[in-house]
C-alpha cells in the first residue's frame, strides 16, 4: 500500500521502469497509465519534477473524477488508485491482465524509465506474449528478508547514485517492484541475495582463459557464484587482465586503449545478463577468452527476435534485471547496445561482431592478428602485474611462498587495471574469500607496496613501491 514514506523513496530513486514523474496533471496521462498495464505495473507521481524536486499538486474531487474517467476511457479499462500523499498526487496502475491496453493515441510501454509508443513488432509480440509469468517475476517461496544483503542493497544505491538515509530492504525492493510483503522475486534474489546461488543454483557465471584456439588448455577460470553486479565487475576485470593494452598519454592523462573496443565488451557482458535465461537448469554464462577472439556464451536466446532484428528492435526476456542494470547506468537507452558494438569495433578497424543462435546465444569479437603471437597466453597485464610482484619475494623464497606470490601477482593486477576496485570484487576475481584479500592487502600495506587514498568508500588504491 502507498503511504509517505514509500512515496519519499520514489522520489529519491527517480523515474524509472515502474515510475513517472510529472510536475502537473496533463490529459495526457492516459500514455502514461495504458503504458504501465502493458509493461509491469506503475506510479504516476504528479507535483513532481524531472529533477525529483517537489512542485505539488492538490487533489480535488473534480481531478479525481478527471483522472478515474481517463483510465476508464482506456481499451480494456485500467482500475487506477488515486491518493493524496502530502503535497504529491500518487495514481498506481496495476499490471494489466488483459494486455494489450490502448487509449486515444495509440499503445504505449514502458522502457527505461520513458513511456513509449509500440511498434508494429513489439505490439504483435505482445499479443503472442500472454503466456506464463516470467522467471524474474516469480516469487521465490525459500527466500526470507533475513536472506537479504543490505550491504548489496547499499552497493546499488550507491552504483544508481541514489541517496536514502535508512536503508530499509523491504521498502527498496518493493519500491523496485521486485517484491510484494513478505515475496521476493527471483530479479529481487538474483541482485540482493547474499548467496543467490542457494536458492537458484544456476545463476553463476564462468569466466575461462584459453591457451591457444580451441576450448583445451585453460590457464585461467574463475566460477562467480555472487550477484549479477558481482558477475559484472568480475567479467569486466577478466577482460582487462587477458587482453592487451596500450597506453596514450596527453598532458597529464593517460588512457588505456584496449585491442577490443572496451565499451562493445561492457555492453555485451550487460546484455548477457540482462538477457540470460535464468529458468535453464545446469548452465553458466560463459565469458570465454582465446588467442584470437572473445566469445561471450548466453543460456537462452533472445525472446521474439530474429538475427536480423539484432541492433534493430528492442526484445527483453528480463524487465526488472534491464531496468537495475539502466539505474546503474550500465547499459545505453534500449535498441542501441548491439549498433554501438557494431560502430566500437568497425571505428577501431575490427570485424563486426558474429552472432550466432541455436538453443544459447553467442557474440563473438575477433582480437587483432598481432594478438595471437602472444607466447604461452600471457598478456600485457600479465607480465606487468609479475613485474610489480618480482620485487616482493626474496629469491630464496620463491619456492616456498609460490601460492602467496600468485595471489598478491593477481590482486597487484587487478589494482592496475581497476584502482577503485573493493574488495568484494577482489575477492571475485583472485578467487578467495574477503577475509584472504583482507589479510594480502594488510600485508602489502605493510611493506609499503600500495596505499589507500582517500576514504573506503569514494578512495582508491595506489601502487607506490616496487
Amino acid at each position: 500500500m502507498m503511504d509517505v514514506n514509500k512515496v519519499q523513496i520514489l522520489v529519491q530513486e527517480g523515474e524509472g521502469l515502474t515510475i513517472e514523474f510529472k510536475e502537473h496533471f496533463t490529459p495526457r496521462i492516459d500514455e502514461d497509465i495504458v503504458a504501465f498495464a502493458n509493461t509491469k505495473g506503475g506510479v504516476v507521481l504528479l507535483g513532481v519534477r524531472d529533477d525529483r524536486t517537489v512542485s505539488g499538486e492538490k487533489l480535488t474531487n473534480d481531478l479525481k473524477a478527471r483522472i478515474n474517467s481517463i483510465a476508464r476511457n482506456c481499451n480494456p479499462p485500467v482500475q487506477v488508485k488515486i491518493k493524496q500523499l502530502q503535497n504529491i498526487i500518487a495514481i498506481e496502475v496495476p499490471q494489466g491482465e488483459e494486455k494489450p491496453y490502448n487509449c486515444s493515441s495509440g499503445y504505449f510501454r514502458r522502457l527505461d524509465g520513458t513511456t513509449q509508443k509500440m511498434t508494429n513488432h513489439e505490439l504483435r509480440t505482445m499479443f503472442q506474449e500472454h503466456e506464463a509469468t516470467p522467471f524474474e517475476e516469480k516469487v521465490n517461496k525459500d527466500v526470507t528478508w533475513n536472506d537479504i544483503s543490505k550491504e548489496k542493497i547499499q552497493d546499488f544505491l550507491k552504483e544508481a547514485d541514489i541517496s536514502i538515509r535508512k536503508i530499509v530492504p523491504r521498502d527498496i525492493l518493493t519500491s523496485l517492484s521486485i517484491a510484494q510483503d513478505d515475496k521476493i522475486a527471483n530479479a529481487g534474489v538474483l541482485f540482493f541475495a547474499k548467496n543467490p546461488r542457494k536458492f537458484i543454483l544456476q545463476s553463476q557465471m564462468t569466466l575461462i582463459a584459453f591457451k591457444g584456439r580451441d576450448r583445451v588448455h585453460i590457464y585461467d577460470r574463475q566460477d562467480v557464484q555472487d550477484d549479477l553486479l558481482t558477475q559484472f565487475n568480475a567479467a569486466v576485470l577478466f577482460l582487462m587482465k587477458h587482453l592487451n593494452r596500450r597506453s596514450e598519454i596527453k598532458g597529464i592523462n593517460r588512457k588505456d586503449i584496449y585491442e577490443i573496443p572496451f565499451e562493445a565488451l561492457r555492453e555485451a557482458v550487460a546484455n548477457a545478463i540482462i538477457h540470460r535465461d535464468y529458468s535453464v537448469r545446469g548452465t553458466s554464462l560463459m565469458v570465454e577468452v582465446y588467442d584470437d577472439r572473445v566469445e561471450i556464451i548466453n543460456p537462452g536466446v533472445f525472446p521474439g527476435a530474429k538475427k536480423k532484428d539484432f541492433g534493430k528492435i528492442s526484445v527483453r526476456r528480463n524487465e526488472h534485471i534491464a531496468d537495475l542494470f539502466f539505474r546503474m547506468d550500465k547499459v545505453e537507452r534500449a535498441g542501441t547496445g548491439i549498433r554501438r558494438m557494431k560502430e566500437a569495433m568497425a571505428t577501431a578497424g575490427l570485424p563486426t561482431p558474429h552472432i550466432r543462435q541455436t538453443d544459447f546465444y553467442t557474440i563473438t569479437f575477433k582480437r587483432p592478428i598481432e594478438s595471437n603471437g602472444e607466447k604461452d597466453g600471457k598478456k600485457v597485464a600479465g607480465r606487468a602485474g609479475k613485474k610489480l610482484v618480482d620485487g616482493l619475494v626474496d629469491t630464496t623464497q620463491k619456492t616456498t611462498q609460490k601460492t602467496t606470490q600468485k595471489t598478491t601477482q593477481k590482486i597487484l593486477e587487478a589494482i592496475t587495471n581497476k584502482p577503485d576496485i573493493t574488495k568484494k570484487e577482489l575477492a571475485a576475481v583472485v578467487g578467495i574469500t574477503e577475509d584472504g584479500v583482507k589479510y594480502h592487502i594488510t600485508r602489502l600495506r605493510k611493506k609499503g607496496v600500495i596505499k589507500r587514498i582517500g576514504p573506503d568508500k569514494g578512495g582508491h588504491w595506489e601502487i607506490v613501491n616496487v
